[in-house]
């Protein structure tokens, strides 16, 4: 029996089971990317310990980093003043630590907590409200 050749519901669990695979499989990759982010964390300081903060990957020719992402930080250390740290890495200048960080694309904005570790990864251009959210609860 094929999936064309089984019921409606059939495919649809089908379906269902794929879509539930791939979002586990998501689950994994990014816990992995956090877990060697937080291990690359530790060896390279660069927020002050006891502040919360984001650090921003990019790079001099990433548009959507210029046009999107940096006012989106804007607006985030408005709102937060004095709350949170902010910092900036040019992976043309620092691949080594992009590479240790697990990141491939540019714009990416990782969430670190008071004590340094990474909590939240976001790939791609992220809003201003989401990254509020995820620093409220690093706060």
């Amino acid at each position: 029996m094929t999936i064309l050749s089984a019921g409606p519901v059939l495919r649809l669990l089908y379906a269902a089971a794929i879509v539930a695979a791939c979002f586990a499989f998501y689950a994994l990759v990014r816990a992995a990317v956090l877990s060697r982010a937080g291990r690359s964390a530790r060896g390279n300081a660069l927020l002050s310990p006891g502040v919360p903060g984001v650090v921003f990957f990019t790079s001099p020719d990433c548009v959507t980093c210029k046009a999107l992402q940096r006012p989106a930080l804007r607006e985030v250390q408005r709102n937060l003043e004095g709350c949170i740290q902010v910092v900036e890495v040019d992976t043309t200048e620092r691949p080594d630590l992009a590479r240790s960080w697990s990141v491939l694309s540019v714009p990416t904005t990782f969430i670190l907590n008071r004590e340094g570790r990474p909590v939240h990864v976001n790939h791609g251009a992220t809003s201003a409200r989401k990254l509020l959210g995820q620093l409220q609860a690093a706060l």
